[in-house]
């Protein structure tokens, strides 16, 4: 799944926690590099104060034998082969720590090097060299293949050059660093465990208001309530506010369409009424036209009613339960059709409702439960299902059924398949407009029994 199409919490969750990482490895990086400068700078501070101790006590002679007044190998630079090593060259002589084992130090060539910066922490006054004069550092092998850092200075004791090299094991930085990393790491771990949590209830706690927000929504269509709460927090309290300017629109709206066919039913009724009256009753040919008139005026009549029950109600939906009304509709039917003895199946929960009026589910229901009960030879089954926010309708019967042809030309508006029979084609027509309106639909394909299965779908009532 993209990052767009993931939900909002999952968004902020996941950019939260690639920020919380980035920010806790950028932490440790800096850390790592200001503790390496750290006990780099001690390890430094200590090599340079040996080397200021040896160049104290050193001496030469009128032969150019460098020698020393006193003792240097004081801890750690007692440690045989641990990497704690000074030495002092000249032209005539070396001398070296106890702890080189009659090894010679090889420092790498320094020469043509820019002068060191001074360490973090500057040795006291009295210790500190003179400026330009800071030992020079290196790294390399040591005498016996480990890894040394070298500090290195020349001097000139009596007119004579020599050069002091005080050494330590890179092991004195990479060990104590490694060890402060790994309390770092379980520390920074825990800081980032602890931030990720704190994240996660924070994006639950600021995505509720949306949550309540959705919860309003849904009321309002189940019909439950008319408007969303204008009480709102205060970046989602605009969004509520346009919601319901929306639904106040749309409720003008609908308003003034109801109105608009209350004044065309009754536009049409008068006109309906003079010429059924004026019609002759008797006249061969007019009976038709009686039936025909008859039927338009009950549509209107129906319409006329369907308007001034939706406004009246106003926006919020009715509530209809299904089952009682497939029950009494085929009870009926099964009556007007007893010479059939039609074996009538019903697959239909009984707390399933559908978000629309009753009379116009008992007008879609009556249609295709007739022609069912009609064209069906011995069984007419009804079965209902939720689909998300749909609840589908599926009407089955045994009958002959219809081609894809038929079934086409059977949702036009008056076209009738058998002219023997009796009707004026509009059934599934009507059933069809009255399902639209309800942003439902509805669809004709072949049946489980052999015949025509008819599906209606019509919103699903919430709170079932």
């Amino acid at each position: 799944m993209r990052l767009l199409d993931a939900s909002l919490s999952r968004r902020l969750m996941l950019a939260a926690g690639a920020l919380i990482a980035a920010a806790l490895l950028i932490a440790a990086i800096v850390i790592y590099f200001a503790l390496h400068r750290f006990v780099q700078g001690q390890i430094d501070q200590r090599l340079d104060t040996h080397i200021l101790f040896l160049s104290s006590m050193l001496r030469a002679d009128s032969g150019g034998t460098l020698r020393l007044d006193g003792t240097a190998d004081g801890p750690p630079f007692d440690r045989m082969r641990r990497g704690w090593y000074w030495q002092i060259s000249g032209p005539k002589n070396v001398i070296r720590s106890r702890s080189l084992d009659d090894a010679t130090l090889k420092p790498p060539d320094i020469s043509g090097r820019p002068l060191p910066p001074p360490p973090p922490i500057p040795p006291p006054e009295g210790d500190r060299p003179p400026p330009g004069e800071r030992p020079a550092p290196a790294d390399g092998a040591g005498p016996y293949g480990e890894a040394i850092h070298y500090r290195i200075k020349g001097v000139s004791v009596a007119g004579v050059h020599a050069t002091i090299v005080a050494s330590s094991p890179r092991a004195a930085v990479s060990g104590p660093l490694r060890d402060a990393m790994l309390t770092l790491g379980i520390a920074l771990g825990a800081l980032g465990i602890a931030l990720v949590l704190a994240m996660l209830v924070q994006v639950r706690l600021g995505l509720r208001p949306l949550e309540r927000l959705r919860q309003a929504v849904a009321d309002v269509r189940a019909g439950h309530s008319d408007r969303v709460p204008e009480r709102q927090p205060r970046e989602v309290q605009p969004m509520a506010a346009e919601l319901n300017a929306l639904l106040e629109q749309n409720a003008a709206n609908l308003e003034r369409a109801r109105k608009h066919v209350a004044n065309l039913a009754h536009g049409l009724k008068t006109p309906l009424a003079t010429l059924a009256i004026a019609l002759p009753k008797d006249t061969r040919g007019t009976k038709e036209l009686h039936e025909l008139v008859a039927l338009m005026e009950r549509r209107i009549r129906h319409h006329l009613g369907r308007a001034r029950a939706a406004a009246l109600s106003g926006p919020v939906r009715s509530r209809t339960q299904l089952a009682p009304r497939v029950a009494d509709l085929a009870l009926v039917l099964a009556k007007a059709n007893a010479d059939k003895d039609v074996a009538f199946n019903s697959d239909v929960a009984h707390d399933m409702a559908v978000a629309c009026e009753a009379q116009d589910v008992d007008e879609m229901l009556g249609n295709v439960l007739e022609n069912a009960f009609h064209w069906c030879r011995s069984r007419v089954a009804v079965r209902a299902r939720e689909e998300g926010r749909f609840t589908a309708l599926e009407i089955d019967d045994d009958g002959p059924g219809l081609t894809s042809a038929q079934m086409a030309q059977a949702m036009q508006a008056g076209r009738r398949l058998d002219e023997s029979s009796p009707g004026f084609g509009f059934g599934l027509s009507i059933t069809r407009e009255l399902a639209e309106l309800y942003a439902g639909s509805l669809t004709l394909n072949k049946a489980a029994l052999g015949g025509l299965r008819v599906t209606i779908y019509l919103p699903a009532a919430a709170g079932r």
